[in-house]
């Protein structure tokens, strides 16, 4: 493959086998795709899916993976612990090789139009692929959720970039962008008290005045009797995994507070995981060419 592209749809479903299997189906055994990852959490009730290929390909299985989402999905029977606006709630495309941002922006665009007229779904565009500042930033897309897509939809600043300009009635909207590669990372903590996390999250995310480049938010993993502070690292290489690790450790220790453990979501680039090998260990002069499977040939 001359050009290939990553892309990571996020469906919200994460509880019933049937449908998690029916959704990764769509990404297996088809030609120029790789399915790399894929990941389900109940108390997310959330699906995020790894795959990378050459461009088109990528594209026509993204879909008829919408296509599956809208049949399987009904979001007025959803809950879970995490924000979402649709069926398929998001579809990034990230530039691997040969690949520019604005060729994987204009990936993005062809999609948008595809799944709105196939399938009569409002399409909004974030990242390098929004239409106005505003909309760069997923969270202020989602925020409000499905149940207040309906309202949100009459404001003019917040009509969809295509297609109907009202809610599909099950499957809310999508949205679409290129991006830079970003880490999923969530960092659990030994408390049962939703408040802890909640105001341990707005210490460390960007928009509350903490890390470069973090996204968090409090999430209530009432299966595991644990709080959770789940993360989006936008540019690992501004806001590493250890510093978004260390600087909640120090805000649990000042609510008595431990962390319990930590989850990467999807994939994660070598040299992240480096960087936090590094630092943990006290490497001194550490590079990614001293990993063995870094010489290894494809």
């Amino acid at each position: 493959m001359d050009k290939i592209v990553e892309c990571v749809p996020n469906f919200s479903e994460g509880r019933d086998l049937g449908k998690i299997d029916r959704i990764a189906d769509v990404f297996r055994a088809k030609e120029n795709v790789k399915l790399l990852d894929y990941s389900a959490d109940k108390d997310h009730n959330r699906m995020v899916v790894t795959v990378i290929g050459e461009p088109e390909a990528v594209k026509k299985c993204m879909i008829e993976a919408v296509g599956v989402a809208i049949e399987t999905i009904d979001l007025t029977k959803h809950n879970g612990g995490h924000p979402r606006l649709g069926a398929v709630d998001v579809i990034p495309f990230i530039p691997i090789k040969n690949m520019t941002i604005d060729e994987a922006d204009a990936l993005a665009k062809e999609l948008g139009k595809t799944v709105a007229e196939k399938y009569g779904l409002p399409v909004y565009f974030y990242e390098k692929s929004a239409s106005a500042e505003h909309r760069q930033n997923l969270a202020a897309i989602r925020k409000d959720g499905f149940e207040g897509l309906t309202e949100k939809m009459k404001l003019p600043e917040w009509k969809p970039d295509l297609g109907p300009e009202k809610r599909h009635p099950t499957a809310g909207a999508v949205v679409v962008g290129a991006r830079t590669p970003l880490i999923a990372f969530n960092v659990n903590l030994n408390t049962t008290n939703f408040e802890i996390a909640d105001a341990i999250a707005k210490k460390v995310r960007f928009i509350g005045g903490g890390l470069p480049f973090c996204k968090a938010m409090g999430v209530d993993l009432k299966e595991r009797g644990l709080m959770q502070v789940s993360m989006n690292l936008t540019d690992y290489t501004k806001t590493s995994i250890h510093e978004a690790v260390e600087t909640i450790r120090s805000e649990a220790h000042r609510y008595g507070v431990s962390i319990a453990g930590c989850e990467l979501i999807g994939l994660v680039p070598l040299q992240a995981v480096a960087d936090t090998v590094s630092y943990y260990l006290g490497l001194e002069n550490f590079s990614t060419k001293q990993i063995l499977e870094s010489h290894l040939i494809d």
